[in-house]
């Protein structure tokens, strides 16, 4: 099939096939919103139409759900297919070639149109999804729109996603870009989008199998960094692997950095990028002070946070021009001050925002699902969701939660794509944290009934009598019937905080909800 050159023909008309689909609904809306004649099909009807909410407000020249008529073919020059459809050599892909349709794919779009710009990749182990959004209520607050994928159920930082949101109207892109480690996946996901600027939030260790090693992973991370010499690069100064890593790489660029001014909560030991274990005087999981014999070591960030408040959600910013400013969060936690700040040099450094419009902003930020997500109590207990699911994440959640809450249970719903290793690691630092922790999957279970066998945490662990079967599936770490299992045996417990942690705790949130409502 003939390609497409990069300069459409503004009279053509395009139909785009499966626009239910991820890609075909971005590039059917890219299209449109270019003004071109769109014709879009899909195999299901509009009733069942996945994503049809984002089509909405959307003006397409014909629409044909359910069948694909002949007359499809007769009013466009141009088809957009999915990848399926072409590497299978279906008969639409055959009807396309025998009526001499140019193809276009989603490299071509991608060639044709140009990101609205700035662009903002965020990447890193923890805090990507709360800074993405930090950022993009700072956008809006200043009248700036961001381009949206509006895909939902879609956390929108995989596949062709961030690249054809990129391509969407609007005034800025703030792309969150996480990968599961895989060598060379950052910079297939983030070099399409044309970066101008990156936040670096941390690097922990996560997506780590018997193949892969942390610094592995810290390098997939690394990625992004490559794609911004001579860019603009804004980074977590208190992470040792995230500046060995600038380090390594020899960046070049724009280069500022954020850090805190608060008390150590631990010393534990992190891998340098050399290779060296060294200590870290922790103020989060893996990010404080720290130096190491190859020269990394901590020095003082451009931007620091200090004086900060008990409750963690109020700190004064040092900027690098002698200023002191007084910022207050409407969300708790030294985490959520590092997710914090990176936004804060992002909207005065990159959106020109002035500290008291970004002030004001941070007022109405009131958080992100699934993140220390309250949805409910029982009695007089507190129930929560949050995402964590690797070590890191865990520890810094229940110590920001034992900071607010006398008496936390924390349900374990995380099997770690580390394998029982890991998920004997996530119950040490439960235990650790929480005054008593519940096991809510299989992994979990495994570990804490282990533990308890061999004298173990039993002052802590509460057992459920049995744990249904089922195990991980991709990264979703238990099942509905092992959750419900294992916020039943919570519900008895007589405590401040119910916190359930791992990405089933967040899917299935509605179910909790709902039995959250019984028990009332």
């Amino acid at each position: 099939m003939e390609k497409t050159a990069v300069n459409l023909n503004p009279d053509a008309t395009i139909g785009v096939v499966g626009v239910c689909g991820i890609n075909g609904n971005l590039i059917a809306r890219i299209l449109a919103e270019h003004g071109y004649k769109v014709i879009v099909n899909d195999i299901v009807s509009k009733e069942k139409c996945r994503f049809r909410d984002a089509l909405k407000g959307y003006s397409f020249y014909e629409e044909y759900y359910g069948h694909l008529p002949d007359e499809f073919f007769e009013k466009i020059d141009y088809i957009v297919l999915p990848r399926a459809l072409v590497e299978n050599n279906s008969e639409i892909y055959q009807k396309a070639l025998k009526e001499n349709i140019k193809l276009l794919q989603v490299e071509d779009i991608l060639n044709i149109f140009e990101p609205a710009r700035p662009v903002i990749c965020v990447t890193g182990t923890n805090g990507k999804t709360t800074t993405t959004n930090i950022i993009k209520s700072l956008a809006y607050y200043s009248n700036k729109k961001p381009c949206e994928h509006n895909l939902e159920g879609m956390q929108g930082n995989a596949g062709d996603i961030p690249a054809l949101q990129s391509r969407l109207k609007g005034d800025l892109n703030i792309l969150e870009t996480g990968t599961f480690g895989i060598k060379g996946s950052l910079t297939k996901l983030a070099k399409p989008c044309k970066p101008d600027v990156g936040i670096i939030t941390n690097i922990t260790p996560d997506h780590l199998d018997e193949n892969s090693t942390f610094l592995d992973y810290a390098r997939v991370k690394g990625e992004l960094i490559a794609l911004l010499n001579n860019k603009t690069l804004i980074a977590n100064n208190d992470d040792p692997t995230v500046m060995s890593l600038i380090r390594e790489l020899n960046y070049e660029g724009n280069l500022i950095t954020f850090g805190i001014e608060h008390k150590s909560i631990r010393r534990d030991t992190k891998q340098c990028i050399c290779g060296e274990q060294i200590i870290v005087d922790e103020i989060i999981a893996g990010v404080g002070k720290y130096e190491c014999s190859c020269g990394n070591k901590y020095r003082k960030p451009d931007y620091i946070a200090a004086d900060i408040n008990d409750s963690h959600n109020r700190f004064t910013l040092v900027t690098p021009y002698g200023e002191e400013v007084r910022f207050t969060l409407q969300i708790n936690g030294i985490h959520n001050i590092y997710n914090a700040l990176g936004s804060i040099i992002v909207a005065h450094e990159i959106l020109d925002m002035s500290y008291d419009d970004i002030k004001q902003s941070l007022m109405s930020f009131t958080g992100v699902k699934g993140r220390m997500e309250k949805i409910g109590k029982i009695a007089d207990k507190q129930v929560m969701v949050d995402y964590a699911h690797n070590p890191a994440g865990i520890t810094t959640v229940l110590k920001e939660l034992k900071n607010l809450y006398d008496t936390v249970v924390n349900v374990i719903t995380t099997s770690s794509e580390s394998g029982i290793t890991g998920d004997m690691e996530i119950l040490e630092r439960a235990v650790e944290y929480a005054d008593y922790v519940v096991p809510a999957s299989h992994n979990a279970f495994i570990c804490a009934k282990k533990a308890c066998d061999e004298g173990q945490f039993r002052d802590k662990i509460v057992l459920p009598e049995n744990m249904p079967g089922g195990d991980k599936k991709g990264t979703l770490g238990a099942t509905i019937e092992q959750v419900m299992t294992g916020f039943n045996k919570a519900k008895g417990i007589d405590a401040d905080l119910l916190v359930l942690t791992g990405e089933a705790a967040f899917k299935f949130k509605d179910y909790l909800i709902d039995e959250i409502k019984n028990s009332s």
